[in-house]
């Protein structure tokens, strides 16, 4: 006796709701939604190229100058220079006394760096890993220093400074930098040091390792992206800094990048050397600029591992 195989019942009927979900289901290629997302990836893109193009525009303006006599610069503003003249960048460098600002800002810089880094690092790793009483209270008076106005502070701080004998010193504004900085590195690195394991650190507590040098060989290390990222940030805003040391700092000897740079624009009335002013500017950029493109990838890392664990 012959048999034919025939589809269960149930079978044609699970067939029409998948061919109608095909159909009517899901973001077909020119439904709306994929339509509004189009549109704003071509807006956000669109912001973005405006946005580099303001910033990048006058950078490139900057250094072109730099390369320029005064002449050209008023006459041809936006056009290349003929040759690449270094003059301007001698001048700032040697007359404008460029050179001697320079040095003062790497090691108040580079010290306030260390210091903070070190210190910020140490705060935030008992912070975030050991329970005492009084932890949230000392992590909120970290936070709450970042909304504190520098401004509010720099009477009583020049007096302080005054009475220590640190005024016009570097390494008065030494301290004063790591000081200011370390409210955010605290608060940076106390949310990175929760994302990493505990694992390894208790690993190294039980092969018989102190605390000290579990944080120093095993923690710190892997670390390393957050501390560049914190880095990164204090080294910009404290490369930058000019309301501090114009209170702290009036020896014209001891002066930092900032300082100079405005004494060699408010020079500019009188002797017109406006090149040379220009060749200043991009001397001032150039570290910051060269910091980031090196660690770039290490700051975009750093910001974003909290949100992988």
């Amino acid at each position: 006796m012959k048999t034919t195989d025939t589809p269960p019942a149930g079978a044609e009927a699970a067939k029409v709701p998948a061919q109608r979900s095909g159909t009517t289901g899901g973001d077909a290629p020119g439904s709306a939604k994929t339509t509004g997302g189009n549109v704003l990836n071509v807006f956000s893109h669109g912001v973005l190229i405006v946005w580099a193009i303001m910033v990048v525009l006058p950078l490139f303006w900057a250094v072109m100058s730099s390369f320029k006599t005064d002449s050209d610069i008023f006459n041809t503003p936006w056009s290349l220079p003929g040759s690449l003249s270094f003059d301007a960048w001698g001048r700032a460098w040697s007359q404008a006394h460029m050179s001697e600002y320079f040095l003062n800002t790497i090691m108040v810089v580079g010290g306030s760096l260390v210091g903070t880094l070190v210190l910020g690092s140490m705060a935030a790793y008992v912070i975030a890993r050991f329970e005492f009483p009084g932890n949230r209270f000392v992590y909120f008076l970290f936070v709450g220093g970042m909304s504190f106005p520098i401004m509010l502070a720099l009477v009583p701080l020049f007096y302080v400074m005054d009475n220590m004998g640190l005024l016009n010193t570097i390494h008065g504004l030494i301290a004063v930098y790591i000081a200011y900085s370390l409210p955010f590195t605290v608060f940076f690195l106390t949310s990175f040091f929760r994302t990493l394991p505990t694992s390894v650190a208790e690993a190294a507590i039980i092969d018989g390792a102190s605390h000290t040098r579990t944080f120093f060989q095993v923690m710190l290390p892997m670390a390393k992206p957050g501390l560049i990222s914190v880095g990164i940030f204090n080294f910009l805003g404290q490369w930058n800094q000019y309301m501090l040391p114009t209170v702290l700092n009036t020896d014209p000897e001891k002066r930092v990048l900032a300082q100079g740079l405005v004494e060699l624009a408010a020079s500019q009335g009188y002797k017109g050397d406006y090149s040379g002013l220009f060749a200043g500017l991009v001397i001032a950029m150039l570290p910051v600029l060269a910091a980031y493109i090196v660690f770039q990838r290490q700051v975009v890392s750093g910001l974003t591992a909290g949100a992988l664990k």
